[in-house]
Parts: structure tokens; C-alpha cells; sequence
């Protein structure tokens, strides 16, 4: 299957954007030929703002920016995005409401090299509790480039989080990105929807659940495989049209458990159970409350922190015993 960098995406959508509308401009932090933010530079730099190591006062100025009626867009790795930017978001970005789009690149363990202090396994769970912000996390660079488009028809602040690696590509060409819907990938039924398990997938778990699922079909265990690529708002009605009749549900998330993708999952299921018809088993993959740490490769990692297909096939199975 082929494999395209998110990041790359994520640059050239950025210059797509900046060609249709010249409200649009670009801070960074230092980091813009890591984000590929820098391809907006080489193409507008009267609208790129480098801002230094001082993701604080990038936050704050792209607000200002926001109040004058420009659409900016934020760059920095995830774990500063989220961490060292928190207070400027949640009071001039997300309190106002104002129209700041942030990217947190380089997010969870994918910037496998350089360890605890830039892997951030907590950016999405940290941005998903700040109210009124919406919260994405692609699982392709297709996806990438159509989140871009509905980032800019939002009216309102949006976080996305950027894979560093090449990740295959499951997004189809046609159709525009609905921030709030579940998109469907991959059913391994003769009948669609028939599964008795659906995995909830996120960023790059969705390609390791894909992996999961053609192991599991080799057995005569069918699942579907959905994309969870809002991660705020994760609508109820979007949840409960996947999980309804399934005899298992499997969350997969390259975050912390806590206050992540599985638990909201867990509890919009459990509010909305019918009485008398019995809990539906549910596993969650993600990573334990443990920072990550430096590695070869990125697969090496995701092997270490149990988000690996293998990780994905055995809870589907725990569940289904349960």
C-alpha cells in the first residue's frame, strides 16, 4: 500500500490554502522545516512569521491575528504545542473562541529518536479537555490535506495532530472531511456491518487495526475497522451507529488511556445502553501511564508500548472471550 509523510501533506496544503485566500497567514517556532511549514515561507513570506522559540507568544500573537480577521495557523512540535503554549491557548484562543488553527507536529511517539521530552503521548487528551476547542488527529496524508480545507471553513479554534512518518493511505481522493464523522474503512464481512467486533482507531493505529483485521479474517474472526479522526467532538449519535449489535468494541490510540479516545468511548456506550440487554466487552489499546523514550525506529516503539497490530489482534480476541 502506499505510504505518504503526513508532514509533507500538511505543507503543501498550507501553500494549496494560502493561493485561495490571503487571510491566511503562518507563525512557527522554530521549526519550520520540520513541520513543513516553511513550503507557506518560500511561497508567501510576507505572511510567515518565524517567532522563535517562544511558542507563548506565538500562541498569543495568532490570536490577535484572529481578531483582525486573518485565519492563522500555528506550528510547533505537539508536545510544546499542547504543554508549553497550554495557558495562551486556553485563555486568548480558546475562552474568546477566536479562529486560531494549531498544529502539534510530530506527535506521539513518532518523532521516535529524540525521547521523553518531545514524544507527547498526552498533547490530544490535554487539548480535548480545554472547552470549546475541536481536535483532529489524520490517519493519512490525504486525510492531512482534506482537514486543512475544513480547518479553514471552521469558524473557531482547531487543534490537529501531525504524524511524523509515512503512513498508508486510506483516505479516499473524492468527498470533503466532516469534522464530527467516524469514516469506515475496512469491514472484513460478507455483509456490511455484520462484524460482531468494531475497532475504533485513531492517527496511525487505523493502518496498524487494518493489519490486525486481515490477521484476525485468517481465523474466521471478522471486524470492521473505523477512523476516528475527531477526536473532539466525538458525537454520540457517530459512536453508537458503529457500536450498535457488535458483540465486541476495541479502541486503539497511539495516547494515554487516561482521559483518552477509549474511556470516551467507554462512556458514551455505557450512558446509552439499553437496560437489559447486557454490557458490550470492551478493550482498550494505548499506552499505560509511561512516558516513551528514544528507539531505532518507530515501529520498534509501537511494538514496545503495545500498539503494534499484534497489540490490536490480542485485544480483540480478550474481548470477544469476555
Amino acid at each position: 500500500m502506499e505510504k505518504l509523510n503526513l508532514r509533507k501533506a500538511y505543507g503543501e496544503a498550507l501553500v494549496a490554502a494560502g493561493k485561495a485566500n490571503k487571510d491566511i497567514v503562518v507563525l512557527e517556532a522554530d521549526l519550520g522545516k520540520s513541520t513543513m511549514s516553511a513550503m507557506f515561507k518560500d511561497a508567501f513570506p510576507d505572511r510567515y512569521f518565524e517567532m522563535g522559540i517562544a511558542e507563548q507568544d506565538m500562541s498569543s500573537t495568532a490570536a490577535g491575528f484572529a481578531l483582525a480577521g486573518k485565519i492563522p495557523f500555528t506550528g510547533t512540535f505537539a508536545v510544546f504545542a499542547a504543554g508549553r503554549a497550554y495557558d495562551q491557548i486556553r485563555c486568548s484562543v480558546a475562552i474568546p473562541q477566536a479562529n486560531v488553527k494549531i498544529c502539534g507536529s510530530s506527535c506521539g511517539l513518532s518523532d521516535y529518536g529524540d525521547g521523553k521530552t518531545h514524544q507527547s503521548v498526552e498533547d490530544g487528551n490535554i487539548i480535548r479537555a480545554i472547552p470549546n476547542m475541536t481536535v483532529l488527529n489524520p490517519c493519512d496524508a490525504a486525510e492531512v490535506t482534506k482537514m486543512v480545507s475544513a480547518m479553514i471553513r471552521y469558524k473557531g479554534p482547531v487543534y490537529i495532530r501531525i504524524n511524523r512518518n509515512d503512513l498508508p493511505v486510506f483516505t479516499p481522493a473524492e468527498g470533503d472531511y466532516q469534522i464530527g464523522k467516524i469514516y469506515p474503512i475496512l469491514d472484513t464481512a460478507e455483509k456490511p456491518g455484520a462484524a460482531p467486533v468494531c475497532i475504533f482507531a485513531t492517527g496511525v493505529m487505523v493502518s496498524q487495526s487494518v493489519e490486525a483485521a486481515e490477521l484476525l479474517k485468517k481465523e474466521g474472526i471478522t471486524v470492521q475497522v473505523v477512523n476516528v479522526s475527531t477526536l473532539k467532538p466525538l458525537l454520540k449519535e457517530e459512536v453508537l451507529k458503529y457500536a450498535k449489535g457488535r458483540k465486541a468494541i476495541v479502541t486503539a490510540e497511539e495516547a494515554v488511556k487516561t482521559g483518552g479516545l477509549g474511556g470516551t468511548i467507554a462512556s458514551i456506550i455505557l450512558e446509552n445502553a439499553v437496560p437489559g440487554e447486557g454490557a458490550i466487552p470492551l478493550q482498550q489499546v494505548g499506552i499505560d501511564d509511561i512516558f516513551g523514550t528514544s528507539a531505532r525506529g518507530y515501529d520498534e516503539l509501537l511494538e514496545k508500548y503495545g500498539l503494534a497490530a499484534s497489540d490490536v489482534y490480542k485485544a480483540v480476541k480478550k474481548a470477544l472471550h469476555k
